[in-house]
């Protein structure tokens, strides 16, 4: 008896020593994990394990992807998971973490969202990290833009307490960069409930740059895959930087949020734009798309002809009260793209095709070459006053050759 108690404990610590083999250990707590997720996980690295203290796996070179899928969910360069020991003698009961780490990992959006579509309908409880969750030089690849040089850290996840983190990284579309740099709190740690994020953004294209300090808010919700924003609010103090003198203004704006298939849209919009100088002040609604390209209507009403804008002649001059407009772009996301737009005033009336650049740097010369602002388009007028002269039925003709053959100037 004795001896076959001797034989059992050997063939037990034996069995130990070699579970707890690397080369032993990731390949079994691997298939576990593709049991819960439904995923193939792979770890092609060195991977390490610690036991004294709180138990702690370090796994590298780390690919997710869906069954039979090509394009990766996931790829890390090391992942870092500790758990303390009553996690491990619970045998799944509890689902308590120290701490999980991700270094320069890269998520497919459109991946993810597939993979979370695929999963059943789960009421398990959101895993308790107490001590948090980091990722440095992290990726967020959507196709046709991209998070870059993402940081992050989560000081705590419990289901039971809200949930707060910091964020840094770089937006990047179709020749727009934008640094950015944010804290988030959210209700609860699910997509079902209030999030805050606040912070500063520093967007930059060719020919000019802005910064903003922002605030939004709304209901976060999943309906069928898609993430929604419900009464989401944007509120950012921007200054912007092209030629001339530096603008200041406050942009407001409201509206629900969605997020599919990589492409924002906000539908409807509310705008509220106030500024001072060449910034009109206006209030618009209408919608906004962006992925690829930016796409933007709006129709709504300018409060006042802006002090630094030409001053306009008699007997426009003297007429008062908001100017109905309609804008609308669609293009590139670094506003290098034509924009259409028809103001109203009265019984005046502007038709016209322009770019952004072009008209905020003739507004911002000191010495303008021409009277008249670099678009394509047509102004009518039932009466106007020039040097005394009054002309009826007037309508004025503007041709911007750089409109004209769609190629932006240097």
């Amino acid at each position: 008896m004795l001896l076959a108690l001797a034989v059992a404990a050997l063939a037990a610590l034996l069995a130990v020593r070699w579970l707890l083999q690397p080369d032993n250990l990731v390949p079994l707590i691997l298939s576990q994990a593709e049991q819960a997720t439904g995923l193939e996980i792979t770890a092609r690295g060195a991977s390490a394990y610690r036991l004294r203290g709180t138990p702690q796996l370090v796994l590298r070179d780390v690919t997710a992807r869906m069954p039979g899928a090509t394009i990766p969910i996931l790829e890390a360069d090391r992942v870092l998971v500790s758990v303390p020991w009553s996690t491990l003698r619970s045998r799944g009961s509890d689902t308590t973490a120290r701490r999980l780490e991700f270094d320069a990992p890269v998520v497919g959006l459109e991946q993810l969202r597939q993979w979370l579509a695929s999963r059943p309908p789960s009421k398990a409880p959101v895993p308790r990290i107490t001590r948090g969750i980091g990722i440095s030089d992290g990726s967020l690849l959507a196709g046709d833009w991209a998070l870059r040089d993402l940081d992050a850290s989560v000081p705590e996840l419990d289901a039971g307490k809200p949930l707060r983190a910091t964020l840094s990284g770089r937006f990047e579309a179709d020749g727009l960069a934008a640094p950015f740099e944010a804290a988030l709190a959210m209700q609860k740690p699910s997509i079902d409930g209030a999030l805050g994020i606040a912070g500063e953004v520093f967007p930059a294209a060719a020919g000019w740059k802005s910064q903003a300090t922002f605030r939004l808010s709304g209901i976060l919700r999943d309906a069928a895959g898609q993430l929604r924003l419900e009464r989401a609010v944007l509120g950012a103090n921007v200054r912007y930087f092209g030629d001339g003198e530096p603008s200041q203004f406050a942009l407001g704006l409201a509206g629900p949020a969605r997020l599919q298939s990589g492409r924002l849209q906000l539908q409807p919009l509310a705008v509220a734009l106030r500024g001072n100088g060449a910034i009109p002040q206006l209030d618009a609604r209408g919608e906004l798309s962006t992925g690829e390209t930016l796409d933007l209507q709006l129709e709504g009403r300018v409060a006042s002809w802006p002090g630094e804008w030409p001053a306009l002649p008699q007997p426009l001059d003297s007429a008062t009260g908001p100017m109905p407009f309609s804008l609308r772009y669609e293009g590139p996301t670094n506003l290098t793209g034509i924009a259409s737009l028809q103001v109203q005033r009265d019984a005046t009336r502007l038709q016209s095709r322009f770019r952004l650049r072009q008209v905020t740097s003739w507004l911002a010369a000191a010495d303008r070459d021409s009277p008249l602002p670099p678009m394509t388009g047509t102004i009518s007028t039932p009466r106007l006053e020039i040097s005394g002269a009054v002309l009826e039925g007037v309508q004025v003709h503007l041709q911007d050759p750089d409109i004209d053959s769609g190629e932006p100037r240097e």
